[in-house]
């Protein structure tokens, strides 16, 4: 499974999400309001947008904190505040290939927190260009193996237009170009397969597998990246064998 995906089930399996909420709540809400000031605010004529509501709406997120955050994109609820998008990218341990998503009022706050996070775990930034091309953008579903057959899965998702569905230890993996996730997911919705993860993200086209200390300092580098008010995704190509990551994670 991609670094990133295998990361993403690892906060699923954690709680993590549960346990930050508020933060998680603030990420979306930034991430719906620049998708509105965009694309405006009607959410059938924004797949950006349509998007970020279908993750505030994943997370529980309240429905007046979902209309003021494309409120204040629209411009009908001011808060004097300008986001801009900005990546960063760079090496983790071990090599792996990093790309950090910002939405930030302070470029000089977000970069100085960045590069201490990528220094004090191991890594260190990059020049813009130096992993990006690595990773693709793709649909990502994730769903447990034993809520459906590989054969009913993969005749749903492949129909709907999914690219590829891979068997993984206990769950498959659904990958999508992004212009057809929503009819991949919309077709699983209708059929009742729950999903532990479904996003558009970046997917690493080659992995670094780590040793058991890289490992760890890897998943505290993502830990802390996830944490920072300013990054909204991290993405990165790493692979842990599942006895390492049963004993790091365990910790």
């Amino acid at each position: 499974m991609s670094g990133h995906s295998k990361w993403s089930t690892i906060k699923h399996k954690k709680g993590a999400a549960d346990a930050k909420r508020g933060k998680v709540f603030t990420k979306i809400a930034k991430e719906i309001t620049l998708a509105a000031k965009i694309g405006g605010g009607d959410a059938e004529g924004n797949p950006r947008l349509r998007q970020a509501i279908a993750a505030a709406k994943a997370e529980n997120m309240p429905k007046d904190n979902i209309e003021k955050a494309v409120k204040k994109g629209t411009g009908e609820l001011g808060d004097g505040v300008t986001y801009e998008e900005i990546t960063y990218e760079g090496y983790g341990p071990g090599g792996v290939a990093v790309l950090v998503e910002s939405m930030t009022d302070n470029k000089n706050r977000t970069v100085a927190e960045i590069r201490h996070i990528f220094s004090k775990h191991g890594g260190n930034l990059g020049e813009n260009g130096c992993v990006s091309w690595m990773f693709d953008k793709k649909g990502n579903i994730v769903v447990d193996k034993s809520s459906v057959t590989e054969d009913e899965l993969m005749e749903i998702a492949l129909e709907a237009g999914a690219e590829d569905v891979v068997e993984q230890e206990t769950e498959f993996e659904i990958l999508t170009d992004p212009s057809s996730f929503e009819d991949v997911k919309n077709a699983l919705d209708e059929a009742g397969i729950s999903c532990i993860i479904s996003e558009i993200g970046m997917i690493p086209q080659t992995v670094v597998t780590l040793d058991e200390k890289q490992a760890v300092q890897m998943l505290k580098l993502m830990e802390k990246m996830e944490d920072s008010d300013d990054v909204q995704h991290v993405y990165a190509n790493f692979d842990i064998p599942d006895e390492i990551m049963e004993s790091v994670t365990a910790s």
